[in-house]
């Protein structure tokens, strides 16, 4: 049996962003950190957590992420976020449920161009002797504390990371999912186990979002970016009736 998101998407709209439109050029970004944890999750609400149009996965999943870009068009800045795993038709990918930076042009660039539901906060990476920590903060109330404990180097070639589904409001109001699909080239990474501290649902949009187990954490330094957008769905139909090509 096929399974089929049924979120409402009603509330989340809400607080979706305003795309200028789909024609943004794509920032190459280098010399990026990225730190990534997935953890299972209790699948008895998996369905309600997505949109009509993306499918939840088996094993039902949640992917803390925490990025350094040190240069980009806005300046340097940082980035978290909180996807749920899923996939559009067969294609892996992480539905956003929110994200933070700590810049300010950086999340009003982010939500703009390419749909992030992105506020304003602390975010911080650090390296310790056997671990490497991410933070969040929101108005002094740390909402996200995740690590990599005891990191072991692995190649590039081992480190699979998906692409985004982002949820976002056209100028006409109608809602739509950019897929904002990345690519990555590796130059160190590392593996280790993951460890979540804190984690603030209510901050992340991630109510009914329960982590159980955890999968695996890694750490890379790679070049990346944010790309042109090549497709959209309408969250509303599944991805084979709904999804429309952009380039």
């Amino acid at each position: 049996m096929v399974l089929i998101g049924n979120r409402d998407i009603t509330a989340l709209l809400d607080r979706a962003p305003l795309l200028d439109n789909f024609d943004t050029e794509a920032w190459e970004l280098s010399g990026v950190e990225l730190l990534h944890l997935r953890y299972e999750i209790d699948d008895s609400n998996r369905e309600a957590l997505l949109p009509r149009a993306l499918h939840p996965t088996i094993p039902a999943t949640v992917i803390f992420t925490a990025a350094r870009y040190p240069d980009s068009p806005v300046g340097p800045f940082m980035l978290a976020q909180v996807r749920v795993g899923c996939r559009s038709a067969a294609l892996p990918r992480g539905f956003l449920l929110r994200a933070y930076s700590d810049s300010p042009a950086a999340a009003d660039a982010l939500a703009r161009r390419w749909g992030y539901a992105c506020d304003v906060g602390d975010v911080k990476i650090a390296r310790y002797h056997d671990r490497i920590v991410a933070t969040v903060a929101k108005d002094g109330a740390e909402i996200l504390r995740a690590a990599l404990v005891d990191p072991e180097p692995i190649s590039g070639g081992d480190v699979q990371y998906v692409a985004n589904m982002n949820l976002a409001r056209q100028k006409d109001g109608d809602p739509v999912l950019l897929q904002v699909d990345p690519e990555y080239r590796f130059h160190r990474a590392e593996r280790g186990r993951c460890e979540l501290a804190v984690f603030d649902r209510a901050a992340w949009s991630a109510e009914g979002v329960d982590p159980v187990y955890p999968i695996v954490a890694s750490f890379t330094q790679c070049d990346t970016g944010f790309p042109a957008i090549r497709f959209v769905l309408d969250p509303n139909k599944t991805a084979l009736e709904g999804t429309r090509k952009i380039r």
